[in-house]
């Protein structure tokens, strides 16, 4: 019998911002003293009240805009009342009836609202079996995203929350780090024969990927055989067990009255109108979606190799200044307009994606401390297309540069690693390899073509990598 699954995504992602959401207190998600980055606004103490901090505020309204979102016009927060631990007011202030965004859409999934709360504390257990409570991370900006059911399997859950984080990056609101609990994520998954809505459950604080697909894989399975068994699903809340590869019941779940919601008595609604919209809206950053397309038709790169460049914003800024770089070479050598534009930016492509990347990965060297700037790599590629360097050249090169931080051509001429051009040079050279290779020579004239390459990678050894293949290749066919 076939069970359909729907399932919906709640998104909580911690905003950048120098304060927390209504207090002062440093937001440094780093900090590793417990208890340190706190005041009473955020322990929560009497007769304290709190202040938005606005540009969290200007964070949730960029990224509803980038969804295609409506904002309100007026928006307010509410007091939402339960008790835990790492929550010290007994109450968390969020936003229920009048959230910042309603509405958007990403990758054919719709977006319910975006709205715009404090975080809770942190709760850490010891070996003795005590809990202890950090509240540094209490009162950080959250941003909460809901979306409509409209999604059908893992797959799709994963590829939705992967380009949210990429957008939060691209709009520079977020980390979004998983690991470090900047984004975590809930799924509302219920499974039913028809087109009716099943019953909800939940699963909560999933904190990679990996975890998402496989919590919504087992709960499907879960629901399914419960179903099979002509029994029924008990609306509830579950957590994902990582050793066990399997939901946890953790308590029934609650509905929004559980929560008693009620305006914030302390806090005054916000006039959106006051926040330049349209001029946020106009400065939006070209977004993955864009960039994909653009880098396609623009670059010639295939969607995977896209895809690898776009996956993260120092990448992309770096390929960008290398391919600016590179355009203004072509424009300017006459030597280049022979080749077509498109595989030159694969050239330089592969060789920031494979080779330079592979240096970087060898040493543990990131991006940022790279002694290689996207000019230089650019010129690398331009002395490859001008066959001033052969290929087998430029990688020695582009090790000389990473070590050093010279420029490709300064590396070229002090140790003469220019291409040799003089064809009687090469042709010495390709008349002793015939000489010293007679029955090589031989076999190739009967036939056996791969016995060419064999001869042409004796020259270019010969000449110590400085010889064109293709005129190698050629002066052998002319003398053979």
């Amino acid at each position: 019998m076939f069970y359909q699954p729907v399932i919906g995504l709640e998104i909580h992602c911690e905003l950048k911002t120098k304060g927390k959401m209504f207090c002062g207190c440093p937001n440094n998600p780093d900090e590793v003293r417990a208890n340190f980055n706190v005041c009473p606004v955020c322990l929560g103490h009497p007769g304290t009240l709190p202040v938005i901090n606005r540009r969290a505020a200007e964070s949730v309204l960029k990224l509803g805009l980038a969804l295609g979102g409506r904002i309100s016009s007026v928006s307010h927060f509410d007091r939402k009342s339960y008790f835990y631990p790492d929550l010290p007011k007994g109450y968390q202030i969020s936003q229920y009836q009048q959230p910042l965004v309603k509405g958007g859409n990403l990758n054919g999934v719709r977006i319910t609202r975006i709205h715009l709360e404090e975080d809770t504390g942190t709760l850490s257990h010891d070996k003795d079996n005590h809990t202890l409570v950090d509240f540094n991370r209490a009162g950080i900006p959250l941003m909460e995203l809901v979306t409509e059911p409209d999604i059908k399997n893992a797959e799709e859950a994963v590829a939705f929350a992967k380009e949210l984080r990429l957008i939060l990056r691209y709009l520079g609101i977020s980390g979004a780090n998983m690991e470090k609990g900047e984004m975590r994520i809930e799924v509302n998954i219920s499974v039913s024969q028809d087109d009716k809505l099943g019953v909800k459950v939940e699963v909560k604080n999933l904190n990679s990927f990996k975890a998402v697909e496989e919590a919504i894989k087992c709960e499907i399975q879960r629901q399914t055989a419960i179903l099979e068994r002509g029994e029924k699903i008990v609306q509830e809340t579950r957590g994902w067990n990582e050793a066990k590869r399997e939901t946890v019941s953790q308590r029934f779940k609650e509905e929004s009255h559980d929560y008693r919601y009620f305006p914030e008595p302390d806090l005054p609604p916000l006039d959106l109108t006051e926040f330049r919209l349209e001029e946020s809206k106009h400065s939006l950053p070209e977004l993955p979606a864009e960039k994909r397309i653009r880098f396609e038709k623009e670059y010639g790169l295939t969607a995977i190799q896209t895809e690898i460049i776009i996956e993260d914003i120092r990448v992309v800024k770096y390929f960008e200044e290398a391919a600016g770089e590179l355009k203004f070479q072509i424009l300017n050598s006459p030597a280049t307009r022979d080749t077509a534009q498109q595989d030159k930016f694969q050239i330089l492509y592969n060789y920031l994606t494979s080779d330079l990347f592979g240096l970087m990965a060898e040493q543990g060297i990131a991006l940022k401390d790279l002694k290689i700037v996207p000019k230089q790599l650019a010129e690398l590629v331009g002395l490859i297309i001008e066959n001033e360097i052969s290929s087998r050249i430029a990688k020695d090169v582009l090790k000389e540069m990473f070590l050093t931080g010279l420029s490709p051509r300064q590396i070229v001429q002090e140790k003469e690693l220019s291409q040799i051009s003089d064809v009687g040079e090469i042709e010495n050279v390709v008349k002793k390899i015939i000489a010293e290779n007679l029955k090589a020579v031989e076999d190739y004239k009967k036939g056996k073509e791969n016995i060419l390459q064999f001869l042409i990678g004796k020259a270019i050894a010969d000449l110590r990598g400085r010889g064109n293949p293709e005129v190698i290749k050629k002066i052998f066919k002319k003398l053979i």
